[in-house]
């Protein structure tokens, strides 16, 4: 089964962060993409552009309204995610523990219920 690991945290914090903050902080991100790469867990993941970058789309009566910015107001932003496969949401849960942003914001973990590559076989 595979997990969406959505990681939220303060954008407003990580953008104070010096570069060898910023640099530290993806050194922890590539040790576990590492980690769960190597136990054959990771299927994928990104980090996210700011929220400052968003361009929310929406569509009403046939016409289509398209907004600079994230659809709310947040002060936890999505700031990336991680594609798991595992065999359980135990082991999902457990994993999305390891992701250095939990320490610090939420890994929210939800199951994929759709997969487009798998509708495609």
């Amino acid at each position: 089964m595979k997990y969406m690991a959505l990681i939220y945290a303060d954008e407003g914090v990580w953008e104070t962060f010096s570069d060898a903050e910023r640099d530290a902080g993806y050194d922890l991100y590539r040790a576990f993409a590492d980690e769960a790469r190597t136990a054959g867990v990771l299927v994928g993941g990104d980090e996210l552009g700011s929220t400052r970058d968003a361009t929310t789309v929406r569509v009403r009566d046939d016409g289509t309204l398209v907004t600079d910015g994230p659809y709310a107001e947040v002060k936890e932003a999505l700031g990336g995610y991680f594609v798991l496969e595992c065999a359980s949401l135990d082991e999902a849960v457990d994993w999305a523990a390891r992701i250095p942003g939990a320490e610090h914001g939420a890994v929210e973990v939800r199951p994929i219920h759709f997969d487009p590559e798998e509708a495609r076989s």
